[in-house]
């Protein structure tokens, strides 16, 4: 066996630089393999990070300004956490997939309604075989957004805890979070600061913007649904809610197939009910509640909304309602860097290029 000194003159066979390159290689190595490790509980570090979002200036405001005692806290948070939002969204996510799979497996009430329809119109409009297959996709994909609410209660459970455990730890650790944030991203302090912007407007106008309509919007239409005598009111409203979070089509994607179904059962009045509430009131409440939140919670542009809702909720599941838009807006603040660092680089580089002119 070589003496413990010769390990200390024997020459290392990689260059500075490629050590450096060999440094960084690992290091994305090791957390591409630890993300698809933790692939299936991302969603509980995404809701934990959007949550810390939310409750953070309420947090500064309790712990920074007026000394409360940080482990009280940060238990009132997750008991918030787990009241206002694990517990509905939980019941309101299972009613749905419930009753879609329902639908699925016995159609035969809405392939009455739309063989009713069809003889009201003269239309032929769908055979009984699409319907069958359209509320089969519908449930399967609806219980892909929702992944850890489909699955065991135990993978639920796993989910929830952990989203829990880490957002303790990021109120906890406050301090240790965002100094770790600034020293190991690679970006400048003003870059970091435009991107923490875009995080704070796109939680704020696609959590709590979207929340605060999804809420009013999924109450006209259960009302309006009440009002004219459409059958199962109540799951329809929460269907609304869940489609409120959609821009444009939204809940025109509930109260427009209600009134066809009151119109197909004869009931002509309130199908013309339904829509003169729907285009009049609901549309116009949604777009004035949209413009008023805009401008308060996040000046979010619809485009990136769109793009954000279909890229984010295509591969996060019903979180990427936040995060899709997230990564958009977090794309243009970055191209917009990009564009101005490029051209300051250039502005320098012209400016070495010229010679110096020649003293007098």
């Amino acid at each position: 066996m070589p003496p413990p000194d010769l390990f200390s003159v024997i020459e290392n066979i990689y260059t500075p630089r490629q050590r450096h390159v060999l440094l960084v290689a690992s290091l994305l190595g090791l957390g591409a393999l630890i993300a698809v490790g933790l692939a299936q509980y991302l969603t509980a570090f995404l809701g934990a990070g959007i949550l810390f979002v939310i409750f953070r200036p309420a947090w500064v405001a309790l712990v920074h300004r007026r000394r409360w005692s940080r482990q009280l806290v940060v238990i009132g948070v997750l008991l918030v956490t787990v009241v206002v939002l694990v517990i509905p969204f939980y019941a309101l996510s299972t009613l749905l997939i419930d009753r879609l799979v329902a639908f699925a497996r016995h159609p035969d009430r809405i392939l009455d309604a739309l063989h009713k329809l069809e003889q009201a119109t003269g239309l032929r409009i769908v055979a009984q075989l699409n319907v069958r297959q359209l509320l089969e996709q519908a449930a399967g994909q609806v219980s892909r957004w929702l992944p850890t609410l489909a699955s065991s209660a135990l993978n639920f459970l796993v989910i929830v805890g952990l989203m829990l455990f880490t957002l303790y730890y990021l109120f906890m650790q406050e301090t240790y979070f965002l100094l770790g944030v600034r020293r190991y991203l690679p970006f400048r302090g003003e870059t970091l600061d435009e991107l923490g912007d875009s995080l704070k407007n796109t939680v704020n106008a696609n959590v709590l913007g979207q929340v605060l309509v999804a809420l009013v919007q999924a109450g006209l239409t259960g009302l309006t649904l009440v009002l004219f005598g459409v059958p199962d009111s109540l799951f329809w409203g929460v269907v609304a809610f869940f489609m409120a979070f959609l821009p444009v089509l939204g809940t025109p994607l509930v109260w427009g197939p209600a009134a066809l179904y009151q119109y197909s059962q004869g009931q002509t009045g309130a199908a013309l009910g339904i829509l003169l509430v729907g285009f009049i009131v609901i549309i116009n409440v949604d777009n004035l509640l949209r413009i008023v939140l805009a401008k308060r919670m996040g000046n979010i542009h619809p485009l990136v909304t769109l793009v954000g809702l279909v890229l984010g909720v295509e591969i996060f599941g019903i979180i990427g309602l936040v995060v899709g838009p997230l990564l958009v807006s977090y794309f243009l603040v970055l191209m917009e860097v990009f564009r101005r660092e490029n051209r300051a680089a250039m502005a320098a580089g012209k400016v070495k290029s010229e010679p110096a002119q020649p003293q007098p």
